[in-house]
């Protein structure tokens, strides 16, 4: 059967499967040009070509252990936590933090260097598993890519014109911008995920911080696709002023991201 065929008939299957889901954050109904089966077809196939166009994975395992660690952490008290979540740091120098769908989440050597604890780190690890629960990934990516484009991610297709198709449409997803509501959701969220995890909310709200300065003396990737930080610091400490007041028992845990990630950069 013909590439084509293949194509056509994989169209015809996904319009039929493709409908209304429910949002398992806001219990709203929302159209998705795909099932939500194929989300871990889409982010195992793209999964090794973002690795690659990130500069492949930083070598220390024990490093990839701990970030992996922590977000599994936060993955088990989330609204999908059956899931088979991948948290990866790559060698990019960018600052930068993103999610596949299907559960890989990645996360740049740059932006590591950036935080200063392991709450922040939780900051924005939950965040990008929100957009991973709430499938804003797999929306934007029918929003913005289209159906044609999509249904190459599951074709098995190894040729070098696959192979540039694939490279192309990481790009794309490098590129894909959430809408305002969306990261509002993934802020608040992943606050709350955060929280249930045991750590200190004001981590997010230092990450924001962190990241608006170092936006005023260099753009960075991360704003690329996510909106600058002030409307967003404003409504995390409204949010936790509000909700979690009661700050005993919650963890920042500096000393131990000093050693575990901070140490393993410098080396």
């Amino acid at each position: 059967m013909s590439e084509k065929s293949v194509l056509l008939i994989s169209s015809v299957v996904f319009c039929f499967c493709a409908g209304c889901t429910v949002n398992p954050i806001t219990g709203q109904e929302e159209f998705m040009l795909f099932p939500e089966q194929q989300d871990i077809i889409i982010g195992r196939k793209y999964a090794p070509e973002i690795e690659k166009q990130m500069g492949g994975r930083i070598a220390s395992e024990d490093l990839q252990s701990y970030v992996d660690s922590v977000g599994q952490k936060i993955a088990r008290i989330s609204h999908r936590p059956g899931l088979e979540y991948h948290f990866v740091a790559l060698k990019d120098k960018s600052v930068n933090a993103l999610a596949l769908p299907g559960g890989y989440i990645f996360i740049t050597k740059g932006m590591l260097g950036k935080l200063t604890t392991e709450a922040q780190l939780a900051a924005i690890l939950g965040h990008e598993i929100t957009h991973v629960v709430a499938r804003d990934t797999s929306a934007a990516m029918s929003r913005e890519i289209g159906i044609e484009v999509l249904l190459s991610a599951v074709t098995s297709d190894k040729t070098p014109q696959g192979v540039l198709t694939a490279t192309g449409l990481t790009r794309q997803i490098l590129g894909l911008r959430y809408s305002r509501n969306d990261e509002k959701q993934a802020d608040l969220t992943g606050l709350d995920y955060m929280v249930r995890a045991g750590y200190n909310p004001y981590g997010m709200v230092e990450t924001m911080q962190i990241l608006q300065n170092q936006q005023e003396i260099k753009p960075i990737e991360f704003f690329s696709t996510h909106p600058i930080p002030q409307n967003r610091i404003v409504y995390l400490t409204e949010k936790i002023q509000t909700d979690y007041y009661n700050l005993a028992g919650l963890k920042t845990r500096k000393e131990e991201y000093h050693e575990a990630v901070l140490t393993q950069l410098n080396n």
